[in-house]
């Protein structure tokens, strides 16, 4: 497993201090060194300490709470030092999207992964038979959405040789429109029927993701869920789970609609073997100040607590052509902006040290390189200053960053968060 902290700071990470170059990381975090004063040049992306830490333990209480395993899903962030960080507050293991994710979740020790696609690239498959068989505790699941598919994943683990069948769940669609995944009953008992008829898989399950659902809402949510659980009910009453699985995987539930995959589940019905009830929820460790703020399910049900938007956006004001202008050298190589526009929070005086709300600024628009910033008439900022914003959308903060500063309150520098894109 790769030592993070031993690998060497250098020009590949920006935003980091150039009189840190050769250090390693480790060395660098033990300098515990100020945002603000420690050498760091803007454009620089933070995560609060705190945020982070009330995070983890929310979603961790919240699954306790429901009698829900969590495998949060890891293309947010992509960074295993908060892998670990989730494993450690009781994570049953990672979800990836896509074979690279698995392969870094691999090299980083992760040991249960739930693979929220249908795996049918040869290549992939080879690489993930050689891994379930040099590992008898690595747990691999994923989707199967079509006979297709089976065919496809059977063909390639028997040219690989595979000794292990692979674990699959049947997806099924989220709505007629949806994105991924067997539209109708019917045709998920088909794509059943054709696992059940190779040895190379192994039925363990359904699954699905909600969040594409077009037109979503709450009422709409449940019913698919009920359809869900309905299936796996189905499956079971025809003696399609072999008793050796040990237990029946039943998963769904994305960031906006976890509150919904609490309630259904909780119905689940007796089936002959226990059941996972597997949540994966992931933008939930950074959480934001855009779309999950607006759609997060604390806000339906206030009395389970609130997450903590962690990102900061620290770029430097360095143009003020006209009194409702002004200009940051951050932009869209440096924010989010496929949801929302960063939004202006606070800005740190240059010439005090002093951090204020930024009255009267707001962001208007992103160049590669540069933040558009309306300012009003009570606006108080000047080249040179610090403005620090907040973002939305996590998946597409993290993956602009390799190297994440993790800040107290006091802006000290604790830790770095390695990310693989």
């Amino acid at each position: 497993m790769p030592d993070l902290a031993n690998e060497r700071v250098d020009h590949r990470f920006k935003g980091l201090p150039p009189d840190a170059e050769g250090m390693t990381v480790g060395e660098l975090a033990a300098q515990r060194r100020s945002l603000f004063t420690g050498g760091f040049t803007t454009p620089v992306l933070a995560l609060s300490a705190e945020s982070v830490e009330h995070n983890l333990r929310l979603l961790e209480v919240y699954a306790e709470r429901h009698g829900l395993a969590f495998a949060p899903h890891g293309k947010t962030s992509m960074a295993p030092r908060l892998f670990d960080r989730q494993l450690e507050h009781g994570a049953w293991g990672i979800t990836a999207a896509m074979p690279h994710q698995a392969r870094v979740y691999r090299v980083h020790g992760v040991s249960r992964i739930f693979l929220a696609n249908e795996l049918v690239d040869a290549v992939a498959l080879r690489w993930l038979a050689a891994e379930l068989d040099a590992d008898p505790d690595f747990r691999f699941v994923c989707y199967v959405d079509s006979v297709r598919g089976v065919e496809l994943m059977d063909e390639a683990l028997r040219a690989a040789g595979a000794a292990r069948p692979v674990d699959v769940v049947v997806e099924l669609g989220a709505g007629a429109t949806g994105r991924t995944g067997v539209r109708t009953e019917a045709e998920c008992a088909a794509v059943a029927d054709a696992v059940a008829d190779v040895p190379t898989l192994r039925l363990v399950g359904v699954a699905g993701y909600e969040g594409t659902m077009p037109g979503a809402d709450g009422e709409r949510v449940r019913e698919w869920l009920h359809r869900l659980v309905g299936l796996a009910a189905d499956f079971d009453k025809a003696g399609r789970f072999d008793p050796a699985i040990g237990e029946i995987v039943i998963s769904a539930g994305g960031s906006e609609w976890f509150d919904a995959v609490a309630d259904v589940f909780a119905e689940i019905p007796g089936l002959s073997l226990p059941v996972l009830k597997l949540l994966r929820s992931g933008a939930y460790v950074s959480h934001d100040d855009g779309q999950y703020r607006e759609k997060t399910p604390f806000n339906r049900v206030p009395e389970e607590g609130a997450l903590q938007p962690a990102f900061r956006l620290w770029s430097q004001v360095v143009s003020r052509p006209t009194p409702e202008q002004a200009f940051t050298n951050a932009g869209k190589r440096d924010a989010a902006h496929d949801l929302h526009l960063p939004e202006a929070q606070v800005v740190r005086d240059a010439r005090t040290g002093e951090i204020r709300a930024a009255e009267g600024v707001t962001v208007t628009g992103l160049s590669d390189q540069h933040a558009w910033l309306r300012t009003a008439s009570e606006a108080d900022v000047e080249v040179g200053d610090w403005v620090g914003m907040g973002l939305s959308h996590p998946c597409t903060s993290f993956d602009k960053w390799q190297l994440i500063p993790l800040v107290e309150a006091d802006g000290t520098v604790v830790d770095y968060i390695r990310t693989f894109f």
